[in-house]
């Protein structure tokens, strides 16, 4: 019975001691490579352009000629710079934390017809600051939930 008491008093202890954990027990994190280039919502960078009425539109693909809201994302927000990563969503789904070196934690929420496989896409508010970023070949710390 003291064998009992001592285990579930260490247990009790142990528990009490670590405090809370800040991620969730069935999150994972991961180191990976990947390529990392800059965009903003202007035209060159996000595919648009302006039918006859000024309206912005697709300028090509499945959705050529089909009204476009600028700024905001495939998942449904606005774009933020600093926050905003597009990305394969059939690599790093929706939600998906990732901190890039030079650019800080952004978040999965967009998109891209180029963006495929291990390449990423970083929103920056203007055409210039994301000329600046280019193209580069970061390893970054993915938090996957």
């Amino acid at each position: 019975m003291k064998i009992i008491a001592s285990l579930v008093t260490v247990l009790v202890s142990g528990v009490l001691l670590s405090g809370c954990a800040s991620r969730s027990p069935f999150s994972r994190t991961e180191f990976i490579t990947l390529e990392a280039t800059g965009y903003c919502k202007c035209q060159e960078c996000c595919g648009w352009k302006r039918n006859l009425l000024m309206q912005p539109v697709y300028a090509s693909g499945a959705q050529k000629g089909d009204r476009k809201k600028i700024g905001v994302t495939a998942s449904g927000t606005k774009a933020k710079p600093g926050r905003t990563i597009a990305a394969d969503t059939n690599v790093f789904p929706f939600g998906t934390r990732l901190k890039i070196p030079g650019y800080g934690w952004g978040t999965v929420e967009d998109r891209g017809g180029a963006i495929q496989g291990q390449r990423i896409d970083l929103f920056f508010r203007t055409h210039k600051e994301a000329l600046k970023w280019g193209r580069k070949t970061v390893t970054v710390q993915v938090d996957r939930r």
